[in-house]
């Protein structure tokens, strides 16, 4: 990785940072000055727009579902749960680290159309990418004739990580992900299959403390 690739990583990760616990992308460039210790015109050379700055950071959550998305499935034989886990963990990783929900923004063709090519060609290569999987696992788990169930869980979930950081929700609370699931899946239209126990949930929510630990650090 070149060091211009190295300092466009850090200042997207200064720039997540910033973004903690914020329901409206409110960070412009400049503000990453004082953020990064680096100067207006480094930054300002990494991002060319305000767009992209937006597209930046949105390529990069983009491309953090897709690796968690890989390693989940090399681990998981079972298409239902890996998808019912993935998006359980994204939500948990918005609830534990108070990261801000990047769908609030994206996808925005305005948005995208005043970025730089390379950002805008990244991020929609990543955002095709992401949907091929979640349409990958959905049929993976077993059409249902009737309705779109891709469109219907995309819209569904996408409202859910929108609205968890409106609200008090505990990223330990058991409950908010035994009825994210419940809800997952009937709109999967799998109501027949067993969604894991909250004891399953518990176990799984004891692991990820050490993370919630790490990430606060």
């Amino acid at each position: 990785m070149s060091s211009w690739e190295q300092r466009t990583d850090y200042l997207v990760e200064v720039a997540q940072r910033c973004l903690r616990g914020h329901q409206s992308f409110d960070l412009c460039r400049s503000h990453l000055v004082a953020a990064s210790q680096i100067s207006k015109g480094t930054i300002y050379n990494h991002f060319t727009t305000e767009a992209d700055l937006v597209v930046a950071v949105a390529c990069a959550q983009y491309q953090g579902w897709l690796n968690a998305a890989e390693c989940e499935q090399q681990g998981d034989t079972d298409p239902f749960e890996c998808y019912l886990f993935h998006h359980c963990q994204r939500l948990y990783d918005v609830l534990a680290q108070k990261r801000f929900v990047i769908e609030r923004m994206m996808p925005n063709q305005e948005l995208l159309q005043q970025a730089s090519k390379v950002y805008r060609d990244r991020f929609n290569d990543l955002f095709t990418q992401y949907c091929q999987w979640n349409q990958g696992m959905i049929s993976a788990v077993g059409d249902r004739p009737g309705f779109d169930r891709y469109e219907l869980l995309k819209n569904y979930i996408r409202g859910t990580m929108i609205n968890s950081d409106d609200g008090l929700k505990r990223c330990d609370d058991v409950q908010t992900y035994y009825q994210f699931s419940y809800a997952m899946a009937q709109l999967m239209g799998h109501s027949d299959r067993r969604i894991p126990t909250k004891q399953t949930f518990s176990v799984w929510l004891a692991q990820r403390e050490p993370q919630q630990t790490n990430a606060a650090a």
